[in-house]
């Protein structure tokens, strides 16, 4: 009898200790209202497997991964065939870089639910991000079997084909993922740039039609941008970054390479202005500075050259280009002493 009371006081303190670790989770660490908010929701309602699911959600977003797992773990136990729990378990192991993990729950996932489309293209595209291509093919074969027509398998396809470095299959599978739904916008992207790798001057005209839908959207006029920018038509470069800066004024990348395009052309005041816009929206961008820095230095201003190569060192002492700019200008100032 008494050995039965033992093993009874033990599995209770261990629940016990599996809830109080899963409320305890560090939240005022994060000093975000919204996390201390639910903490003391779940101090109140235990066994409320939502209220865990949500605070994961808040730490997932603020890079809280050890707190995240804890939570979506303690929300399984309270609901085990959620499947939006299992997604975003999912979702934190890869970004936490625990690829076997999060297969695995999506392996579990299937397991639950194993003609739900959803959870078998996300199944596909862990297995392409680790590599796992003709497993991936055959989750991609699960799908189309289930949906025949589904434009988003197509895209899956297209995104293996192409991670293979078999172009023709991809262009045609992300061709046919967009002839079933003219709105995946990423098909037509890749489809702008595979065809741009081999040297067709359609890629323009996938670009444009991306656009056509989306005008705005970053990521076609980045690929658009960098499409004219390898055919040496630097104009309709700088103009395609143009319209980005239009479209998202605090995209980094559209004033960096606007920067580096104008430095191509010898056009270092221009230059030296978009790399200023950079530092201005991103003031810790390492290589903003060295490259205002080096603009500055063609144009002769060495102190200014000095203060940027400084500061990139001290935000990365190692970086190399800096070093060396620093010492070049160090040299030409100690001569004119």
């Amino acid at each position: 009898m008494l050995s039965v009371m033992i093993v009874f006081l033990i599995v209770v303190l261990a629940g016990c200790q599996n809830k109080k670790d899963a409320i305890e989770t560090p939240a005022l660490e994060y000093n975000d209202p919204a996390i201390n908010s639910i903490s003391q929701r779940i101090t109140q309602n235990p066994d409320q497997a939502d209220l865990y699911y949500a605070r994961a959600e808040l730490f997932y977003k603020n890079d809280g991964f050890d707190e995240a797992i804890l939570d979506l773990n303690k929300a399984l136990t309270l609901d085990s065939t959620n499947i939006d729990y299992l997604h975003l378990l999912a979702d934190v192991y890869i970004d936490y870089f625990k690829s076997r993990q999060a297969l695995q729950v999506m392996k579990q996932a299937t397991e639950l639910y194993p003609e739900r489309i959803p959870t078998l293209l996300k199944l596909s595209e862990f297995q392409m991000i680790l590599k796992q291509y003709q497993e991936s093919l055959l989750t991609v074969d699960r799908v189309l079997k289930i949906s025949p027509q589904n434009a988003d398998a197509y895209f899956m396809l297209g995104m293996n084909f192409k991670e293979m470095g078999d172009t023709a299959r991809a262009i045609n599978s992300f061709q046919q993922s967009v002839e079933l739904d003219p709105e995946i916008i990423e098909s037509w992207i890749y489809l702008g740039q595979l065809q741009a790798g081999l040297g067709n001057k359609i890629a323009l005209q996938y670009f444009n039609s991306a656009l056509s839908i989306d005008p705005e959207n970053i990521e076609v006029l980045h690929a658009k941008a960098d499409y004219y920018s390898d055919l040496g038509e630097l104009e309709n470069a700088v103009n395609t970054y143009r319209e980005m800066v239009r479209a998202d004024p605090q995209y980094e990348q559209s004033y960096f390479n606007m920067g580096l395009l104008y430095l191509d052309q010898d056009s270092i005041a221009k230059a030296f202005e978009q790399f200023n816009l950079l530092i201005e929206i991103s003031p810790l961008h390492i290589r903003g500075y060295f490259y205002r820095g080096l603009s500055s230095e063609f144009m002769g201003n060495n102190e200014a050259a000095k203060r940027d190569y400084e500061q990139a060192l001290r935000l990365s002492p190692d970086y190399q280009n800096a070093l060396e700019g620093l010492e070049r200008i160090n040299n030409v100032l100690s001569e004119k002493k």
